[in-house]
């Protein structure tokens, strides 16, 4: 046999070389497509040729990323989920883990928390691990603080240090929680877009493009995208603004598009719903627009980054820990609508700060924004808990 390392840490990768791969299931609950399941994707794809990791999703039947799923090469599973609490789901968890030996559980929401958390009731399941990718703060219930606190949780991974502060308000043992940025991608990035903005909307060449890519939910607050456009175009009469927005459409729709009517606004907003592949729109926005009211911090900013878009912002959750005002980026409070359009108007206006802008983002995506970073550092969280700390 051979003599063992004196170092711990080359002691621990030496045991885990030894050993099969870590079979890891990943467990997401949601229905619909956003940040999260981009993030669960470009995880397991980074992990591919990792020869330590085994990856296999256990996602919702039928929802958006089942169907994603569909077209990749992917190991998945699917379950039926017709409430939040559904029996079939949490079975599904308890048997597939007995049945292939599965040595870490990674949950990426809170629905899926909750059906793994039940799920434990009656199986014994393996460790976990749980990504926390909002800086919303957790509820203070005592059946939400159980879930965030329960004992087979062994690393909470926040996705920026706002959301690990925020998270640690109502999480007992603060040495469980541990930044790692998403990012993006840096290959297989295409700049050909499914949809010819220019084109398709009729615009003439000095039209400045402000885009925005989110689903339609209240914490996006895309009524503030419109009032906005509102200022820009009405109050301030700066017609050469167009507005795009592309985001699967929800309940909150019929809000939006009623308020670009009583605006006015139907020949400067355009809504294009779900488009797959969105970011490809990136290189056809002059600026991007985020006037969200929380955020971890969103995948749109670290793929504008990534395209040299540059970027006008509210300044929540963790978005001030990648964009510095006037350095790489603006930034204003949430619903300081006034600010936002002021911050439009000065960088259209300034080509030399927009070039500023385009040059510090993408060589800060490109240095600490990678996913390949994102997945290593992940990796390093499983070792740890399935081979013990080192």
């Amino acid at each position: 046999m051979p003599s063992l390392p004196g170092n711990k840490r080359r002691y621990l990768y030496y045991l885990s070389a030894m050993r099969q791969a870590i079979h890891v299931l990943h467990i997401s609950a949601t229905k619909t497509w956003g940040g999260g399941e981009n993030h669960l994707l470009n995880l397991c794809e980074e992990l591919r040729s990792e020869p330590g990791v085994k990856n296999t999703i256990l996602c919702s039947e039928d929802g958006k990323l089942h169907e994603k799923l569909r077209t990749l090469e992917f190991s998945f599973v699917t379950a039926p989920l017709a409430y939040k609490i559904d029996l079939r789901y949490f079975l599904k968890i308890g048997r597939f883990c007995r049945e292939n030996q599965i040595d870490l559980i990674h949950i990426h929401d809170s629905t899926a928390l909750s059906l793994t958390v039940t799920g434990d009731q009656l199986f014994d399941l393996p460790p976990m691990i749980l990504s926390k990718k909002t800086s919303f703060p957790i509820r203070d219930r005592r059946q939400t603080r159980f879930k965030y606190n329960y004992k087979k949780i062994r690393s909470i991974l926040c996705v920026s240090e706002k959301t690990r502060e925020i998270t640690a308000l109502k999480v007992d043992d603060q040495e469980k929680l541990k930044v790692i940025y998403h990012g993006t991608r840096f290959r297989e990035k295409t700049p050909s877009s499914p949809i010819d903005l220019r084109e398709t909307f009729k615009l003439a060449p000095g039209v400045t493009i402000v885009g925005n890519i989110a689903n339609h939910t209240k914490v996006k607050n895309l009524e503030s995208f419109l009032q906005v456009a509102d200022i820009l175009v009405n109050r301030q009469g700066k017609k050469e603004f167009f507005f795009v927005q592309a985001g699967a459409f929800s309940k909150v729709t019929s809000t939006l598009k009623t308020l670009v009517r009583e605006k006015n606004l139907a020949a400067h907003v355009a809504f294009l719903d779900f488009v797959p592949e969105a970011s490809r729109l990136l290189p056809q926005f002059d600026i991007s627009l985020v006037t969200s009211e929380n955020e971890g911090i969103p995948q749109f900013i670290y793929e504008s980054f990534f395209y040299q878009v540059p970027v006008v912002s509210t300044n929540v959750g963790g978005i001030s820990e990648i964009i510095a005002h006037g350095e790489n980026g603006l930034l204003a409070e949430k619903n300081d609508n006034l600010s936002l359009a002021q911050n439009l108007t000065n960088l259209t206006e300034n080509r030399q700060l927009q070039d500023r802008f385009r040059h510090r983002s993408k060589s800060l995506v490109m240095k600490k924004f990678g996913t390949r970073t994102m997945a290593e550092q992940t990796l390093e969280e499983y070792k740890k808990i399935v081979y013990g700390e080192y």
